[in-house]
């Protein structure tokens, strides 16, 4: 991510226990981040990176302040599915190489792929 967006040295990324409604926009998900998440999080126009996933685990999207407006990262995966926490409320703290797996597909707390191909080239 890092590289995609140029987020800060000392960001911090927070993934948003449970289930998020992705018909969620900007304000919506900032909504979320201010009454849903833990009080350590800094809150949604903090400059830190939350992250969502929707019912089925195909869908996350990514709400970071970059210091003058609201950035909105969504991504959908062909195949699998994104590794979420069991809790249904609260936060966890990734860091910037876990969120990388995470974006992936990889299971960020074992960096295994969530399927494996059927064929080879």
């Amino acid at each position: 991510m890092n590289s995609l967006i140029g987020v800060p040295s000392g960001t911090r990324i927070w993934l948003a226990a449970g289930v998020t409604d992705m018909r969620k926009g900007f304000d919506g998900l900032a909504a979320l981040v201010q009454t849903q998440l833990t009080p350590d999080t800094g809150g949604a126009y903090s400059g830190h990176v939350f992250v969502f996933r929707g019912k089925r685990g195909d869908k996350i999207k990514l709400l970071w302040w970059s210091g003058d407006g609201l950035c909105l990262f969504a991504k959908r995966l062909e195949r699998g599915r994104f590794v979420w926490p069991q809790a249904d409320s609260g936060s966890v703290h990734l860091t910037t190489a876990q969120l990388s797996m995470l974006l992936e597909g990889i299971d960020w707390r074992r960096p295994e792929r969530t399927w494996q191909p059927t064929l080879s080239a």
